[in-house]
């Protein structure tokens, strides 16, 4: 199989000395990997992630993926692989791509080099690291430049000054048209989202009242990081150090708790884990009302969830606002 010249020039390999062969799938229900490895001029072999996926919403994916692997590139590169772009090809131009450093992956419990960062520090550093302030604003802003999809979701990112209107509007009441769209009007679920939306994000979320009035800073979000997600290998060379490393980015600038949200939903990382990250990114003020903040950043993972597959992950979406409109909506 040879690679499309779309590809070769983004990657400026020798097509003649270059072979792609099929590694299983891509993470999201469109779209394919493929492993790239090129000889070099050195005689050194280099190595590439490819997807490949057809119509708009592999487009759309791509595009947030290739900005969101960018992202946390920028601000740890470390922690995930670096993305060399993403486009269509110029042979089957209705088939979209999207390029990689390769990863090759060990398994979590494999010896990890001695001098590499945890997943942990490398998540603090991520999230103590400000977002930029994007074009035409004066600080920075919740959202992102582009569509990000968490799992087939594509998300609305436009962006927001405060962080209580981002995640009520382009996260709560965002995700229930989607799950609207998939599985019918339900009136308990829209009044309890509406209640959430409304009430509990505001109380628990609102910008006068985190960190005692002094509101919070944008940070880069993996966004879906549930252990699936993340393991440990090497970025790149085959001959470097196993580390930590994530993938499969669906990042927002955000609060950093809201990271957390999923993370405790399919659970996976452990108290030490969570103390060791917390040392180096403490909680935000209130403390007290730290678990009511992740169980509120789970509630939109159980939503999205019920959006892309129905059934059960709507009473564990239900239970979450039930009880926080019990404890806050008074």
């Amino acid at each position: 199989m040879k690679l499309d010249p779309a590809v070769v020039k983004i990657l400026g390999l020798d097509n003649a000395s270059t072979t792609v062969e099929p590694a299983g799938g891509g993470g999201c229900s469109s779209a394919s990997i493929s492993k790239i490895v090129s000889k070099l001029p050195d005689g050194t072999e280099k190595a590439f992630f490819m997807k490949t996926g057809i119509g708009q919403e592999a487009k759309v994916m791509f595009e947030g993926e290739d900005a969101s692997l960018k992202a946390i590139h920028d601000a740890v590169p470390s922690l995930c692989p670096q993305s060399f772009g993403y486009g269509q090809f110029e042979a089957q131009p209705e088939t979209s791509f999207l390029v990689t450093d390769f990863l090759h992956l060990t398994s979590r419990a494999a010896a990890k080099s001695p001098s590499a960062q945890s997943l942990a520090a490398k998540l603090a550093k991520l999230h103590t690291t400000p977002a930029p302030t994007p074009e035409g604003h004066d600080k920075p802003q919740f959202g992102f430049p582009v569509t990000t999809c968490c799992g087939d979701t594509p998300q609305e990112n436009n962006y927001k000054s405060s962080w209580a209107d981002f995640y009520a509007e382009n996260r709560l009441r965002f995700i229930l048209q989607r799950a609207e769209k998939a599985n019918g009007s339900d009136q308990e679920m829209r009044s309890l989202v509406e209640a959430t939306a409304s009430k509990i994000v505001p109380r628990l979320l609102g910008d006068d009242h985190l960190n005692n009035g002094k509101g919070i800073t944008p940070v880069v979000v993996h966004g879906d990081l549930w252990s699936g997600n993340a393991s440990v290998g090497v970025i790149g060379s085959e001959k470097g150090e196993p580390e930590d490393v994530v993938y499969d980015s669906s990042v927002c600038y955000a609060h950093n708790e809201f990271e957390l949200g999923i993370m405790k939903m399919f659970g996976g990382f452990g108290g030490s884990f969570l103390k060791e990250y917390h040392e180096l990114c403490p909680k935000t003020e209130p403390i007290d009302e730290y678990e009511d903040r992740v169980k509120l950043y789970e509630l939109y993972h159980h939503l999205n969830h019920y959006a892309m597959f129905g059934g059960g992950y709507k009473s564990g979406a239900v239970s979450i606002m039930k009880a926080l409109v019990k404890k806050y909506g008074a």
